[in-house]
């Protein structure tokens, strides 16, 4: 008489499967595969092989904790196929004498996530047995051309899926800097780390067996995380922190990767770390994304627009200094901004709005009640679609808005001038697979001051005056104002504001007579041109500030008066010095001074304002690799660094890490540097992953935080 079939042991074919996967910098002992794509497992019997016919062999697999057969958490399908509705596919690859190797392949829109793997065996003679082969995590796929994800060209998929580095944005557009970034999305732990940010989220704590059952659709996934990477609404992994104070945590600017922030959170049992900017919160959201499958870039926007009244337009308050004031309604022009887009298919919309979405982890506004933004289709806001979900109004503002300069003074406001293309500038990636910057400005806008640019402003200009009209949308609930906008911010979307310079036909500029180093005075002159035939008096106010990157004003430290007399047609300049010692001492994180000049004419009530933002340059560090670098060999690494500044600086911490390269961020403490002293350090470490590799360093000090430098390494097989 037959016995029986009983399982003795399960193969999962971790190693193999992970490289077809591409999940192998993951793990080589976890099982972790990519949905619509097979993977093979072996099943090892005690007593005989399997005889078809004889024996029946039925799978399941099981997500969440209240896996639901009607919902798509729980799949039971035959190895057969036959009998059965589920999308899940089993067959028979091999029967041996005592072994069955099967091929089981999760459908393309399958829920993400950590399964548990079952067969139950039914043979001929009525035994019945069951048994739990082992637990595996089910990725996006981005290879598969039936994923949501699916991205066509294997180099994207390798920058925007696999690359575990990049660069990060930042400065302003006159001077752009790469900030070098490890992502390090295949770092230890990190897969479970993406899990539990998961289920720590409003969502799943509501309703887990819903949340669970909606995580085969990207748009969901990239909502719950954006809200989960900051901590507004939930424990999420970063608390934004623009205040300049960060005494009781990190200043954003000192980071250099996600894995210690995630590992951080973890590790405090999901309590937010301190503190995060809109670059951090971007690239850890893009670690998370990339980590799960789903094709992610950071994106930066310079002078990006934060329009809190949802009428296109950024009003900025100067008074009669050329002082930049605090807004009362808190519009802002960001120096910069970093965003996350991610691509996926968007079938919620009409046809030919997929591919990038931007998504926006920093909590400026809510969307359905919550802290976070998107995803908004690129395409969406392009055409100025902007009633499309979701918050496509709220990105439109950030790349296309106007800018309103009023001057206050007297409890009164003047207009001064309209800007139709301060907002959305140099929008910038980090190129595939190349070091260099990839602009993307075209994919947000058409050209500025072309017709259509100002048709497609017109576009979302009417459609959001609809939607106040019928009250918010709810997919775009960023809330309206309630006042009504100012009737002298109208104007044709075709023909500009005339600017007070072409009434006063005057021309103010500034000028930087050498490129500003930290440390050093800041040389620049004032350039007045009188275009007219008329002789022109001029009176100037001059002022100098610093700002934080999101626009905001600090106190003035630099003032100074002019009077310029103007012959025809004359052009004049007028030299300015602001000393080290003037500025130091008022100086903000992000290095950047806004210099600033209010000009009037004796027989004119116009006013002219003029400014410009300098960013302060400093010297990076250098990273030297002594020697070819192999996996499992020691690996000499020399850094050499300075201080830029003619006084001492304490409290020198120098950290370096690197995916593959260091097992954890590494943290060297300088102690005091010598005014414009160069130091070097020399430290070992054992690669442990081959390829192309990237080491980030970061200095920081008692008086700067964010002096940086980078070494792309090769790391070979070796023998």
């Amino acid at each position: 008489m037959a016995q029986g079939l009983e399982v003795a042991l399960t193969d999962l074919q971790s190693s193999r499967n992970n490289v077809r996967h591409h999940t192998e910098e993951i793990s080589f002992d976890r099982l972790v595969v990519r949905r619509g794509q097979a993977f093979c497992i072996t099943l090892y019997f005690k007593n005989r092989g399997f005889q078809p016919g004889m024996d029946s062999i039925m799978f399941v697999a099981e997500t969440g904790p209240l896996p639901d057969l009607a919902k798509g958490t729980r799949a039971v399908f035959s190895l057969t196929g036959s009998g059965g509705s589920s999308p899940w596919i089993a067959s028979l690859e091999a029967n041996r004498a005592n072994s069955l190797e099967v091929s089981l392949c999760a459908p393309p829109m399958a829920a993400v996530g950590r399964y548990l793997l079952k067969v139950r065996i039914d043979s001929y003679q009525g035994s019945v047995t069951a048994y739990q082969l082992g637990e595996f995590i089910l990725l996006f796929n981005p290879w598969c051309p039936a994923d949501t994800v699916y991205l066509e060209s294997e180099p994207q998929r390798q920058e925007y899926v696999v690359n575990d580095y990049g660069f990060i944005y930042q400065g302003s557009k006159s001077w752009i800097r790469p900030c070098p970034w490890n992502y390090g999305q295949f770092e230890e732990n990190i897969i479970d780390i993406c899990l539990e940010l998961l289920e720590k989220s409003l969502n799943f704590q509501v309703d887990p067996s819903t949340d669970c059952a909606l995580r085969g659709s990207p748009v969901y996934i990239s909502r719950v995380v954006c809200a989960m990477i900051n901590s507004n609404d939930d424990s999420g992994v970063l608390n934004g922190n623009w205040s300049e104070n960060y005494m009781d945590g990190a200043n954003p600017a000192e980071w250099t990767g996600s894995v210690a922030i995630l590992k951080q959170w973890h590790a405090t049992g999901c309590q937010p770390v301190r503190y995060g900017q809109c670059w951090v919160f971007a690239a850890v959201m893009c670690t998370v994304m990339r980590c799960l499958g789903i094709p992610t870039r950071v994106i930066t926007n310079f002078d990006s627009g934060h329009d809190t009244d949802g009428n296109l337009i950024i009003d900025e308050y100067y008074d009669n200094t050329g002082r930049i004031l605090e807004n009362m309604k808190k519009d802002t022009v960001w120096n910069f901004h970093v965003w996350n887009e991610c691509w996926m298919a968007r079938k919620d919309l009409p046809p030919g709005y997929g591919g990038w979405q931007v998504l926006d982890a920093t909590p400026q506004e809510t969307s359905n009640g919550l802290y976070c933004c998107g995803p908004a289709s690129v395409k969406a806001i392009k055409e100025g679609e902007v009633d499309l979900n979701y918050d496509t109004r709220f990105a439109f503002s950030m790349v296309n808005a106007d800018c309103m300069s009023w001057l206050v003074y007297g409890g009164k406001e003047q207009k001064l001038h309209q800007d139709t293309a301060t907002v959305g500038n140099f929008i910038s990636t980090k190129s595939i697979q190349s070091d260099e910057r990839d602009d993307v400005t075209e994919n947000y806008k058409y050209e500025e001051g072309s017709l259509q640019e100002r048709q497609v402003f017109l576009k979302a200009l009417q459609k959001l005056q609809a939607g106040r009209s019928q009250g918010p949308h709810q997919a775009n609930s960023n809330p309206f104002s309630s006042m009504p906008p100012r009737q002298d911010s109208a104007r044709s979307p075709t023909t500009p504001s005339l600017r007070p310079s072409d009434v006063l036909q005057v021309s103010l500029k500034f000028e930087l007579l050498d490129s500003p180093k930290m440390g050093q005075d800041i040389n620049f002159v004032l350039l007045a041109v009188n275009m007219s035939p008329q002789f022109k008096d001029l009176k100037l106010n001059l002022s100098a500030q610093s700002l934080l990157h999101d626009g905001s004003p600090l106190a003035p430290f630099w003032q100074d008066t002019a009077f310029i007399t103007l012959f025809p047609k004359e052009e004049k300049t007028y030299p300015c010095k602001i000393l080290y010692s003037q500025y130091s001492q008022y100086l903000s994180t992000d290095k950047l001074i806004r210099i600033s000049a209010l000009g009037e004419e004796k027989s004119s009530p116009e006013k002219i304002l003029v400014n410009k933002i300098i960013t302060l340059t400093f010297p990076g560090i250098m990273i030297n690799v002594l020697g070819a670098a192999f996996v499992n060999q020691p690996l000499t690494v020399q850094v050499v660094f300075s201080n830029p500044l003619s006084e001492p600086v304490e409290d020198c911490v120098l950290t370096l890490e690197g995916s593959g390269l260091f097992r954890k961020q590494q943290r060297v403490l300088i102690g005091v540097l010598k005014p414009h002293n160069k130091a070097s350090i020399t430290l070992k470490t054992v690669p442990f992953k081959s390829g192309q590799r990237q080491i980030q360093a970061n200095l920081r000090s008692n008086r700067f935080k964010d002096i940086k430098g980078y070494k792309n390494v090769y790391v070979d097989i070796g023998l």
